[in-house]
């Protein structure tokens, strides 16, 4: 563990060892922030901490602990006394909620309800929650602002972030002296620049990009892109890519915003894309282009659950928080394959 002088603020980012919280660590390190990770690793590796060492020049402090045990999670809020509070962790794949939505529920609302029961306890005032524009379903109308109506989620684990982002809501509302909001990111691409770190998935990838990555590299023989009859121009559903650190930069203007906030309960959301929709072929092409590769694709029939098209309107954020995303849909697929070509070996 590195020392550091004490006027950084500690911010605990649970789920720290994951794609967007490893990202967001660098970022606050960046920012002046001293970063404290608590993971349990069932979906990240240990290995993503060689990662950030060789990225940040020093070691970052972390707790394999798991964000449901009460004990390990007081122990830790007494210990590193706190300024605030990134909420990443939680269980996340569509399939498999809708398979086991207790687990889901049990993971994701538990965890989420104990960081609210600890703040107050240990004077933590702000917390970012990690929430996803899933809220949204099928909207009737785009680009969606956070005035959109949310709708029924198309999973157990968008029900999650609806009903977590109403827990934090009515708790604030209750007078809790908390400062909270929840960022509902659109489709978050690419890796680190440096290729230290990146997106990891288990077995067989659920996103778009590391299945595209793994195709290219050789581990799968092709990619299907489900559904080309789609009411968009080139028929292939259509999604806000954002790049991750883009993201990550997003959790740290949110928490200056918060810090300078006067108030002592406050809860907002914003929508955190690009503000434009790339379709699913748009996305293959600009990747053969830019790492000049061609990826082995067909076309199958649609997927059940499967979102037409959506993407964000980011006024809210560009405004208040001062943000906005740099890097484009090329950065994130040349950053993606720059990270896979590292796992694979590949020179």
């Amino acid at each position: 563990m590195v020392s550091t002088h004490s006027s950084s603020q500690k911010i605990l980012v649970t789920g720290g060892a994951g794609f967007i919280g490893s990202h967001t660590v660098v970022a606050l390190v960046e920012a002046g922030f001293e970063p404290v990770i608590v993971d349990n690793f069932s979906n990240s590796e240990p290995a993503v901490l060689d990662g950030l060492r060789a990225i940040l020049g020093r070691d970052i402090i972390c707790y394999h602990a798991d964000c449901n045990d009460a004990a390990a999670m007081t122990e830790i809020f007494r210990t590193e006394q706190l300024s605030g509070v990134i909420h990443f962790a939680a269980y996340k794949a569509v399939g498999e909620s809708v398979q086991q939505p207790l687990k889901y529920y049990r993971n994701n609302l538990d965890s989420t309800m104990l960081l609210l029961e600890l703040m107050p306890q240990f004077n933590v005032r702000n917390l970012v929650f990690s929430s996803s524009c899933t809220v949204y379903g099928q909207p009737e109308i785009l680009p969606v602002t956070e005035d959109t109506p949310r709708l029924p989620a198309q999973s157990p684990y968008g029900n999650t972030k609806a009903i977590c982002e109403d827990i934090i809501r009515d708790t604030v509302h209750a007078g809790t002296p908390i400062k909270a909001f929840s960022l509902r990111y659109f489709n978050p691409i690419g890796a680190h620049p440096s290729a230290q770190i990146g997106e990891l998935p288990r077995g067989v990838p659920g996103n778009l990009v590391p299945y595209i990555t793994q195709t290219a590299a050789g581990l799968r023989e092709k990619l299907t892109v489900f559904g080309d009859d789609y009411n968009t121009p080139d028929g292939s559903c259509i999604r806000d890519f954002i790049h991750v650190m883009d993201l990550a930069d997003a959790h740290v203007s949110a928490l200056r915003l918060l810090d300078q906030s006067r108030t002592n309960s406050l809860y907002d959301v914003y929508n955190i894309g690009t503000g434009h929709g790339a379709s699913v072929l748009e996305l293959i092409r600009t990747f053969e282009d830019v790492n000049g590769i061609q990826v082995n694709y067909t076309t199958g029939p649609r997927r059940p659950g499967d979102v037409e098209q959506i993407y964000a309107v980011v006024d809210k954020a560009n405004r208040d928080m001062d943000w906005q995303a740099q890097r484009s849909l090329g950065d994130a697929l040349r950053d993606a394959w720059a990270w896979q070509k590292k796992l694979s070996k590949i020179v």
